[in-house]
């Protein structure tokens, strides 16, 4: 179970972050949360497909990895087996977490850096250090918080590009039938995909608005994207050896 504290360099002066990708360091997911902003590198490597967020009843699109839960077909001996890996996944084990500003009669919050103390990530021994023995963040911990600052940014176009979709009808639930070489029949349900037939109909002003937006490069990336799905299904029957 995860369990987020608000980073700093008193409680986390000797903290490390193991950076090597394994299952057993829980990189075993199925799919991992992506974005518009980074869809160009993720389609390379992975299908992007939306999946309903059951806590929040957002729509998400996420890369997929595998066609069952834990399962990681990048993951290797060696690591995690494509050049581009996902922010969400990069990210790990931190969080953007909030706090309310000192002295501030708005009772507004800012943004901090928050890590999860339960990751199987976290070392005392090994790893990237996130402070300098004087205090100061290392560049690492500078990187992450860059990465996480523009996911935070990254996500909200995200929402706004899912809910865009959804008010013109461009999403629809998909099944996919996978055959595997031992003849086995496979089923991936529970994720939604672009209507081509509908976006071949949007009106022009629309498929203006889109792109004025941002949302109409990451939208035909999403379909650039199912090439991958023949990859994918390439690793499920080199795993079957």
């Amino acid at each position: 179970m995860k369990n987020y504290a608000l980073l700093n360099n008193v409680d986390h002066q000797d903290m490390r972050v193991i950076t090597d990708h394994s299952a057993e360091l829980g990189d075993d997911l199925m799919y991992a949360v992506t974005f518009p902003a980074e869809f160009r590198n993720v389609q390379a490597h992975y299908p992007i497909l939306f999946f309903a967020d059951q806590n929040n009843e957002e729509i998400y699109p996420v890369a997929l990895f595998g066609f069952q839960q834990k399962e990681n077909l990048f993951l290797t001996d060696r690591g995690w087996d494509a050049s581009y890996i996902p922010a969400s996944v990069q990210r790990e084990p931190f969080l953007i977490g909030t706090q309310k500003k000192k002295d501030d009669p708005n009772g507004e919050h800012q943004r901090m850096v928050s890590i999860d103390t339960q990751s199987p990530k976290l070392s005392t021994e090994r790893g990237e250090r996130l402070f300098e023995p004087l205090g100061g963040t290392t560049p690492y911990l500078e990187r992450m918080a860059n990465l996480l600052e523009s996911m935070h940014e990254g996500y909200a176009h995200g929402i706004d590009f899912v809910r865009a979709l959804q008010a013109h009808e461009l999403l629809e639930t998909v099944t996919l039938e996978i055959e595997l070489k031992d003849g086995s029949q496979n089923q991936l349900l529970g994720f939604q995909t672009v209507n081509e037939d509908k976006l071949k109909d949007l009106a022009g002003e629309t498929l203006k608005m889109f792109s004025e937006k941002g949302f109409l490069a990451p939208l035909f990336m999403v379909i650039a994207s199912m090439a991958s799905m023949e990859k994918l299904v390439d690793r499920k029957n080199l795993s079957l050896d």
